[in-house]
Formats: C-alpha cells, structure tokens, sequence
C-alpha cells in the first residue's frame, strides 16, 4: 500500500490493486472470528497458497484501497459505504475490547462508524457460503 492511499476497504478480494492480508478467518462457518495480524502482509503465492482449495478471500481477510464509486457498496452523493453502514445497523456487537488492527487508521469503516464498525468485523468474512440472515441482509445491495 503506498502512503497516497488514505482509505482502504477492509473487506476486499485479494486480487485488487494493492491488496494486503491483514486478518486470518478462524472460529466456525456459523461463528466466524477474525485474527488480526500485527502487520499486514504483502499477497503472495505462498499466503494464497495456505487457502489450499477455498478461495482466499474465505479464510483471509484483506485490505485495499477503497474503489469509492467503483464498488457497488459506495453511495456517491453520501460519499460513504453502505456496507459499513449496514454492518453497523445490521450485525450484533461481538467484542467489546478492539483488538489490535494493522489497518485501523486507514480503515473505511472506522474512518465512517468509529468503534461501532470494530465492534462487528471480527465476524464478517468476505466470502461467506452460509451467511447468518442479518449478514446476507447487511451484504445485499
């Protein structure tokens, strides 16, 4: 990431431009648990590797800049994600002490919900087969 970049989304493939790894899914398909890296990590053959035969973005969770406009989440005349937006409205508080986050202060979601957004991600995972009702409803467009 170069230091031009002042949002980053924390839910992007790790195909986008200048994606990083910053968290490791872990817990449950039905409970979910992110593990925060303490630096993040360029993407490599060797990490995309470790994902064996799921797709990477089901088992990691990585950092890009944020395509503004050019995501379906954005709102243009808000200039805000509506994901963040939903996964705050949406999604039950999983932790009340915020963790350690690598991409914390370029975070799209902290810049926008603050806490309220920390509170929630460590239970979202950006492919996810078997969302919880509340999940598919805040990731619906």
């Amino acid at each position: 990431m170069t230091t031009e970049v002042s949002t980053v989304c924390p839910s992007a493939n790790h195909k986008e431009a200048e994606a990083v790894l910053f968290g490791v899914v872990g817990g449950t398909p039905e409970k979910p648990e992110l593990a925060y890296l303490d630096k993040i990590q360029p993407i490599t053959n060797d990490i995309l590797a470790m994902a064996g035969s799921v797709d990477p973005t089901e088992v990691f969770r990585f950092a890009a800049p944020c395509a503004k406009s050019g995501c379906q989440h954005f709102n243009e005349q808000q200039s805000s994600c509506q994901l963040a937006s939903k996964v705050v409205q949406l999604l039950p508080v999983v932790v009340k002490k915020l963790a350690p986050c690598a991409i914390r202060s370029q975070c799209r979601w902290w810049q926008q919900e603050a806490v309220a957004a920390c509170q929630r991600c460590p239970q979202v995972v950006t492919l996810n087969y078997a969302p919880s009702q509340a999940m598919r409803a805040a990731a619906t467009v």
